[in-house]
C-alpha cells in the first residue's frame, strides 16, 4: 500500500515523542508546550515559504513538499493526532 511509508514514519515520530532520544524531533517536541508547538509552526512556515519558492523556480519542489509535509504530519504527532484521522479525513474529502 501506498499509505504504508506515511504509516511508518508517523510510528517514528510518535515513538521520538513518547520515549525521546538524541534527535531533532525528539528535541523539539520535548520543549515547554508554548516553545515546542512555537518551533514546529516556525518550521511549517518556513517550508511553505521554500515551497513556494521552489515552485516558482521550478527546482527542488519534492524535496521542499516533504519537508514541508514531515512537519505538518509532526505537528499533528505533537498534538496527538492519529495518522487515521488524516487517512480518514482525505477519504472523506474524496467522496
Amino acid at each position: 500500500m501506498q499509505d504504508e511509508i506515511l504509516r511508518e514514519l508517523y510510528v517514528v515520530l510518535e515513538t521520538r515523542r513518547d520515549h525521546p532520544i538524541d534527535s531533532y524531533t525528539s528535541k523539539i517536541m520535548q520543549d515547554s508546550d508554548k516553545k515546542a508547538e512555537d518551533k514546529i509552526l516556525e518550521k511549517i512556515s518556513e517550508e511553505a515559504g521554500e515551497v513556494i519558492i521552489a515552485s516558482k523556480n521550478k527546482e527542488n519542489l519534492v524535496y521542499e513538499s516533504v519537508d514541508l509535509m514531515f512537519f505538518t504530519l509532526l505537528n499533528c504527532v505533537y498534538h496527538g493526532i492519529s495518522i487515521d484521522e488524516l487517512f480518514e479525513e482525505f477519504r472523506r474529502r474524496r467522496k
